[in-house]
């Protein structure tokens, strides 16, 4: 049987070794080419495996000689842009690792080349793809503590990476904070208006630059969303999906990243004169998930081309996670409040 799709595989370091296996386990679904700057890291992939397909250091070449309809970008973050623009011009969907693209520019010129093709491009937004977070999700959704006011999230990890990170200039909000920011935007349905801003590196810090963020986002929602993290905590690590606290008008929702989400509410009957009111505990439900994290959200890529529709990490939605980390970087480096719409205006790149 001829596959439905016809993928391309761009980038073929550890982190492909995910998206090689999900396609390996869809019947619909063929590798037909792999593609990387160096090219015995294609041949190694293809060893590793046990893939039959031609390999190549350019993905033009890759997609035109293959015939591929469906590119996996999971290059480094500066090739993003390049991979897909080629990809989407050449009427390839795209399927890609965060970050969309590294500049505002580059953003928003794939989401105007995906509307302009008719093609998809989704980004990889592994932490919406868990059971617990959607839970969480559902407990503020539905209403069960009212209108919210405040969603705040920590994220304290002493993460003795080595390499680039701590080479970087910024590498938490860089590297990693844009899953708790997208978090943010999944739970509150909302996206941000504005952002104040200040990174730095405390003592004891084994990064160059700044390793440790404190944000305040304005929602369109009019929540406001806390994001306090460190990538140099030592001791009391939080999850890796970060710990959340939701405030609304009749009670909180909370979720460690570890155990499963609950609310606590106002309890019901006459609490009139009482100092510190009596609450009742509403747990989360949680969703039935056929994948998690990235074969979840691969999941739902593939089910959105079935059925001709945007997938929820779609590009043209992404960029407002990818702009909430763009513009916490200018206010951090202005030292001023900054507004979402002045960061996502059109450059010379977004020209129609």
């Amino acid at each position: 049987m001829t596959a439905k799709y016809k993928v391309v595989v761009a980038g073929c370091g550890g982190m492909a070794n995910t998206w090689v296996d999900y396609a390996a386990g869809r019947e619909d679904t063929e590798i037909v080419g792999l593609v990387d700057i160096k090219k015995e890291a294609a041949l190694a992939m293809a060893e590793r495996k046990s893939l039959n397909c031609p390999v190549f250091t350019d993905v033009k070449e890759a997609i035109q000689a293959t015939g591929a309809n469906l590119v996996f970008d999971v290059t480094i973050p500066s090739s993003h842009h390049g991979v897909s623009a080629t990809a989407l011009e050449l009427g390839c969907d795209v399927f890609a690792e965060k970050p969309l693209a590294e500049t505002m520019e580059d953003c928003l010129d794939i989401v105007r080349r995906s509307a302009l093709t008719g093609c998809t491009h989704a980004v990889m937004q592994n932490r919406r793809y868990d059971p617990r977070i959607r839970a969480f999700r559902k407990l503020i959704a539905e209403g069960t503590i009212g209108r919210t006011g405040f969603i705040g999230a920590d994220f304290f990890i002493g993460a003795h990476f080595g390499g680039f990170r701590e080479a970087m200039a910024s590498p938490l909000l860089l590297d990693m904070a844009i899953h708790t920011f997208d978090q943010a935007r999944l739970i509150t349905g909302a996206n941000p208006v504005s952002v104040y801003c200040h990174e730095f590196n405390p003592p004891g810090s084994w990064y160059e630059g700044n390793a440790m963020a404190i944000c305040i986002f304005e929602m369109s929602d009019g929540t406001v969303f806390n994001y306090r993290g460190s990538w140099c905590a030592e001791g009391m690590p939080t999850s890796w999906e970060a710990s959340w606290r939701v405030t609304g008008e009749k009670g909180t929702a909370v979720w460690d990243g570890h155990g499963e989400p609950y609310a606590e509410v106002v309890a019901e009957g006459d609490q009139d004169g009482k100092f510190i009111r009596e609450y009742t505990r509403v747990p989360g439900v949680l969703d039935s998930m056929r994948h998690t994290f990235h074969h979840g959200c691969l999941d739902e890529m593939f089910a959105a081309l079935e059925a001709g529709r945007k997938p929820e990490t779609d590009c043209s939605d992404n960029i407002y996670s990818m702009a909430m980390v763009l513009a916490a970087l200018e206010s951090a480096k202005t030292g001023s409040k900054v507004l979402i719409r002045e960061v996502m205006e059109a450059g010379p790149a977004v020209q129609a």
